[in-house]
């Protein structure tokens, strides 16, 4: 018997079907598309973990855990370090958002994958659970990240200071945590408590230039809380039995925008995971619908960089803020943009080339690209972009993407996600070994203990 019941405390129906929902995670089958597109958004995290263990928050991550000590219980990605769940977690989590190659919710505010894969792989590990657990893991994590970010109510909530994506992190990285530890309803309820104990996030994090700290806030922090409240909750840590409801609550204290009932709506029906989309390029969510409209431009009409006398190109308002003439190149619309032109495409390593930062040649057409923010673009229920193209020769090219391939409206290809986190994976793993664990990840379900897949992540 609970607490709650032997005192006579009331509990919310919202918390009761929440909990209820996170403790059968581990015995609920998916629908098949769903574990598809699981298995799609392990690739594309693994991938992006692996490649940002190289960058700089990524080698921070790695000395910080290493530091640590701690029992072995899981492995920091991209090195020999084996060290206790919760600093595997922060650790994997900074890797997964080094840079921004990871997955990302455009309706929700949030960056699902950075934060939950790291969390339910450390503690699949800590488990010893199998491939199959940690697919139903993961798309929990997601239902509930993407959840918590709606119902404090999104650019609302942002426009207060807090952070969407670290609140949406540490609720999505602790049920994934907890459906791991099978921690029953009554106890799911704890570790929405402890969750919401831990959430926090200042807006500011669009200030970092060096990308450690946003890779702490999208992926360290709210995977190790995640984690850590699952294996205090798992060690019979007791707690405020509703936290959403009564004296001072979690939605009293964020409730000037909040709509709690949205955490529950649809759950078990609508899958949150369906609605995330992967990135085709290894850049900035805002950036993936210009570089689309390119891509086209330059399929249709052959235009190249020689050809533009003007470019103009129009996102939505939130999004022209965050990467307009961004000091970091990855992040830098006009940077990427030329690049595309001149390039015609985008990988990772260029993205990443510091020399292209000062080539001339994108120097130069850098001054001929304008970018618009468009309040008709910010109310559209897809992440959209046009490009507007006027030539030397006098001809005017547009092309308006309304649909970004590897978004839930346009999902990547097995093909394609195998062929982007190749580009990721090779230079840090090799390629053998980058097609074990592609091949590995199709197959997660028959992987019984995910302990099996160190070999493959360790460097």
């Amino acid at each position: 018997m609970s607490a709650a019941a032997r005192h006579g405390e009331e509990i919310s129906p919202l918390i009761r079907k929440l909990a209820s929902y996170i403790a059968r995670a581990p015995r609920r089958a998916l629908p098949r598309a769903v574990t598809e597109r699981a298995k799609l958004h392990l690739l594309d995290t693994l991938a992006a973990m692996l490649s940002g263990s190289r960058l700089l928050p990524g080698r921070r991550a790695i000395a910080f855990a290493a530091a640590q000590g701690g029992a072995r219980e899981a492995c920091v990605i991209g090195s020999c370090t084996v060290t206790s769940a919760v600093n595997a977690a922060l650790a994997n989590g900074m890797h997964g958002h080094s840079d921004e190659t990871d997955d990302t919710y455009y309706l929700a505010l949030v960056h699902p994958g950075c934060s939950i894969v790291p969390a339910a792989l450390a503690m699949a590990e800590r488990e010893r659970a199998g491939g199959t657990a940690l697919l139903r893991a993961m798309v929990l994590g997601y239902d509930l990240c993407a959840r918590v970010s709606q119902a404090l109510g999104l650019e609302r909530f942002r426009s207060r200071g807090h952070s969407t994506h670290s609140f949406g992190g540490t609720f999505g990285s602790a049920a994934a945590a907890g459906a791991l530890a099978r921690l029953d309803a009554d106890r799911a309820r704890y570790l929405l408590s402890y969750a919401a104990q831990q959430a926090s996030g200042l807006s500011c994090w669009a200030r970092d230039t060096e990308h450690i700290e946003k890779a702490f806030h999208f992926g360290g922090m709210p995977a190790r809380n995640g984690v850590t409240a699952a294996i205090m909750v798992g060690m019979r840590f007791t707690a405020v039995e509703d936290v959403f409801s009564g004296d001072r609550s979690f939605f009293h204290a964020f409730g000037a925008t909040a709509r709690p009932q949205r955490l529950v709506e649809g759950l078990g029906r609508e899958y949150e995971l369906m609605n995330t989309a992967i990135k085709r390029w290894p850049v900035g969510y805002p950036i993936q619908a210009p570089l689309d409209a390119v891509s086209n431009l330059i399929a249709a009409h052959g235009v190249r960089a020689a050809d533009v006398e003007r470019a103009v190109v129009t996102i939505d308002e939130q999004g022209a803020r965050t990467v307009n003439r961004r000091k970091m190149a990855n992040i830098n619309i006009q940077h990427l943009v030329a690049m595309m032109l001149v390039d015609g495409e985008i990988t990772f390593e260029a993205a990443h080339d510091e020399a292209r930062v000062h080539d001339p040649e994108i120097l130069r057409l850098k001054r001929r690209i304008e970018l618009a923010g468009s309040a008709a673009l910010s109310r559209a229920r897809t992440t959209q972009a046009i490009v507007e193209i006027v030539t030397r020769d006098g001809r005017r090219l547009r092309h308006h993407t309304r649909a970004v391939r590897g978004t839930a409206t346009n999902p990547m290809s097995r093909d394609e996600v195998a062929a982007k986190s190749r580009d990721l994976l090779v230079p840090v793993i090799g390629a053998r070994r980058t097609q074990r664990l592609i091949d590995t990840v199709w197959r997660i379900e028959r992987v019984g203990d995910v302990r099996q897949l160190r070999p493959l992540l360790q460097a």
